[in-house]
């Protein structure tokens, strides 16, 4: 136990570099029509402390549209504000439901508008993985994603100027050269059209597979981060539990296991220098299983403010 104490008290020392503290998203699990969300904005003095450590509350855009009635977004959304946090979207820009920029904006702008008239401020959305899809889903050239992704941006600049807007890709299935190149390209791409570059770059990172598959390692994603920093493009890491499917399948998962695993892998980020501008914490598997307390870490705001309270200095 004193050799863990000694390790995170490292690790809050190599967060406290000279800048700004990171900005904070907390991205709750979706899973049973958004019972954890709804337990966010039903129980608000449950999670008090870790709200006041979070800056934007994000979601998927499909799955908040889906999820929830006219009645309890009006009821919610405002509270954002009163609460001092702003909304973030996930949201898609090349989808196999919607393989062209335009096909992604038409399709996804009336629920952007739906929250807005419900009192949601749209803060940042987030593009979920136009590249991977790309290869992966459409299995079409890179060249094809950098330019339907830009022409999205261009969309969403045009009708939503103030709107930050960033992209999340996956890592290593984008290897650490072909990711520094989608950066480059895309960013090129949109300077070419007169259109503002990215606010953010995020990345999502399966850390399992450094040991499964000895594919990746977090030496390359700190070099991902010293990329964007070179280009003053913010970096934005998520912090998820990757290695959990694979503890549960082999029945070593028990409800602590999202907690140890995002610290384990703060933890091994941090060891390497990495200093993300963005921190995320986000769910889209089944855990936590409960939303609060966050008095207890084995709920997702309990793991937010143990994350926030070990991670997170007010000043670097």
């Amino acid at each position: 136990m004193r050799g863990l104490v000694a390790v995170v008290a490292t690790v809050a020392g190599l967060s406290c570099a000279a800048g700004a503290a990171p900005s904070v998203w907390m991205v709750p699990p979706s899973h049973e029509k958004g019972r954890s969300l709804r337990e966010l904005f039903e129980k608000p003095a449950a999670w008090q402390a870790a709200r006041a450590k979070v800056r934007v509350l994000g979601y998927a855009d499909h799955q908040l549209n889906r999820q929830f009635t006219d009645a309890e977004l009006g009821r919610w959304l405002p509270m954002l504000g009163r609460w001092g946090l702003k909304l973030g979207l996930e949201v898609g820009a090349v989808k196999e439901w919607a393989p062209t920029g335009a096909q992604a904006f038409a399709a996804q702008q009336p629920m952007w508008e739906r929250f807005r008239r419900l009192g949601g401020r749209i803060h940042a959305v987030a593009l979920d993985e136009p590249l991977c899809c790309t290869r992966q889903v459409l299995k079409k050239p890179d060249a094809y994603a950098v330019t339907e992704t830009a022409d999205f941006i261009a969309r969403v600049r045009k009708a939503y100027p103030d709107v930050l807007i960033g992209d999340i890709e996956a890592y290593p299935y984008i290897p650490l050269e072909e990711m520094r190149a989608w950066i480059d390209a895309l960013e090129a791409e949109l300077a070419r059209r007169g259109v503002r570059g990215m606010d953010f770059f995020r990345l999502d990172v399966d850390w399992v597979s450094f040991t499964l598959a000895g594919r990746g390692s977090w030496q390359e994603v700190r070099k991902i981060e010293e990329h964007c920093r070179a280009r003053k493009l913010p970096f934005s890491l998520i912090y998820w539990a990757s290695d959990q499917p694979h503890l549960e399948r082999a029945g070593l998962a028990t409800e602590a296991t999202w907690h140890e695993s995002i610290t384990r892998q703060a933890l091994d980020y941090a060891l390497v220098g990495g200093k993300p501008d963005e921190m995320v914490i986000e769910s889209w598997i089944p855990a936590p299983p409960r939303a609060t307390p966050d008095s207890d870490p084995t709920t997702f705001a309990g793991s937010v403010l143990d994350f926030t309270q070990r991670f997170v200095p007010r000043n670097r």
